[in-house]
């Protein structure tokens, strides 16, 4: 298991501080120490960008592992406590959480295809909570859209982009059989 950074450079400071420590042991700690700091810093001509979720995960880590996290970040996520929806009906500018608020019967599939995307697939959705109809056509209502925003940024959260680099995968999201963000 690999050793926090703060731990790492707190070790090698007391190390490096330390008066027993032999000058030859001083100087390597010195550089590890230097080493660590620059592969900490960001570079200022990289025009990448992280999503918030992506150091949670290995730099190695396979999309299976990242539709994993994705699952257990929606568990917590569709259980709110009872407290937070009192205080939301007293408060009408409480946040509101797309997901917590969904329904139920909703049911959420993640999956890793092709080793290169990522598919939350939205099933059992109520129709009277999930479309409405508009000029004789049924759209989604504004809190299925909201709830397909939110998982679009919790896939997202996890990726990666650039100039000089590729996606580490594509995200999509699907209610029932249809593709809404990809």
């Amino acid at each position: 298991m690999p050793i926090e950074p703060a731990v790492r450079m707190s070790r090698l400071r007391a190390l490096i501080d330390h008066p027993r420590t032999v000058s030859s042991e001083r100087d390597v700690a010195q550089r590890m120490l230097n080493r660590l700091l620059r592969s900490m810093r960001p570079t200022a001509d990289s025009s990448r960008h992280y999503g918030s979720n992506h150091h949670r995960l290995g730099l190695h880590a396979g999309l299976d592992d990242v539709a994993e996290m994705i699952r257990h970040d929606l568990t917590p996520a569709r259980t709110v406590p009872a407290e937070f929806h009192s205080v939301a009906a007293v408060d009408p500018i409480a946040a509101v959480d797309p997901i917590a608020d969904a329904p139920a019967a909703i049911r959420y599939e993640v999956e890793a295809r092709h080793d290169c995307e990522i598919v939350v697939t939205i099933s059992c959705v109520p129709a009277e909570w999930g479309w409405q109809r508009d000029g004789g056509i049924d759209v989604h209502s504004p809190a299925l859209r909201a709830l397909v925003d939110e998982l679009a940024a919790m896939i997202n959260s996890y990726n990666h982009s650039g100039d000089d680099i590729t996606d580490r995968f594509f995200g999509r999201v699907r209610v029932e059989d249809r593709i809404v963000v990809w």
